[in-house]
């Protein structure tokens, strides 16, 4: 078992670089940083993920790439995000199965779309423009979603397998989002992950929600709940080779308390290495 397949660390968050800066061993073994808060800068931001750099593994994490718009990717993102691969050497780049631009407008949402063929077909040559330019891999994360689209012709697990299978990419199997969209849509998170192809997984989310009004909501604002650490507990049960990042992006913790959580996901790990 390699090292890299088996990282567990956390996001890179700002509230954390005097610590990281003061402190450059920790108990994490990488880190993953938001695309967007490091392009076309050389402020303290870009600085600080060099820094990192420099001791962890980084992967650059994207918002913005709206991989889902029938318009296509914007070149102009892609230049930025393309600078910022190269200087950071990244071992994974990814973004969301979601669209959030149209016609050059901006929304500040992961927005689902309706699993069709049009829609895979868009998505796939989305897909290849960014791989062909990039010249590596992405991985596209699963998001949370509220509403379900009376239109769709396939279940989300099959369209996100045809994507992986055409074009080559990746799946970023964000845990917490299947445990929120199976919490208020009413299905079995496990048996979803069971429905994708685990040779697609190339890395893990792990996160905590918040709940308003019978809803969950995937906020990034609590400690990884109970259930999702059961999910976690049982993907890797199958499929152990995979490594993890625990987000906390409201309410954000000490760093201390984000070394628990990866202490945590350790134990799960290691509890499962001892008794295969």
């Amino acid at each position: 078992m390699t090292k890299e397949n088996t990282m567990i660390g956390v996001g890179l968050r700002p509230s954390h670089y005097p610590e990281l800066e003061a402190n450059s061993e920790t108990k994490v073994d990488w880190f993953e940083a938001i695309s967007e808060n490091y392009m076309n800068t050389e402020g303290r931001p870009l600085k600080m993920l060099l820094h990192v750099r420099k001791t962890y593994p980084v992967a650059l994490h994207g918002v913005g790439l709206s991989i889902g718009s029938h318009d296509g990717v914007s070149q102009n993102y892609l230049n930025k995000l393309k600078a910022l691969v190269n200087r950071v050497d990244p071992v994974i780049v990814s973004d969301h199965f979601c669209w959030s631009s149209i016609g050059g407008h901006y929304s500040h949402d992961l927005l689902p779309f309706p699993f069709h063929s049009e829609t895979l077909d868009t998505l796939c040559e989305n897909v290849e423009k960014v791989q062909d330019f990039l010249g590596k891999q992405i991985c596209l994360e699963n998001i949370s979603y509220y509403l379900k689209s009376k239109t769709d012709e396939m279940s989300e697990s099959h369209f996100i397998n045809e994507v992986c299978k055409r074009t080559g990419c990746g799946l970023l199997l964000d845990l917490n989002n299947v445990d929120v969209n199976a919490r208020n849509h009413g299905f079995g998170a496990f048996e979803f992950c069971k429905e994708l192809d685990f040779n697609n997984v190339k890395q893990i989310h792990l996160a905590g929600p918040s709940q308003e009004e019978g809803f969950v909501f995937d906020t990034h604002s609590t400690p990884v709940p109970d259930s999702v650490w059961e999910l976690y507990r049982q993907f890797i049960g199958i499929k152990e080779k995979v490594p993890v990042i625990i987000e906390w992006d409201e309410n954000i913790p000490s760093f201390q308390v984000l070394e628990e959580e990866v202490h945590k996901a350790r134990n799960i790990l290691s509890s499962l290495e001892a008794n295969p």
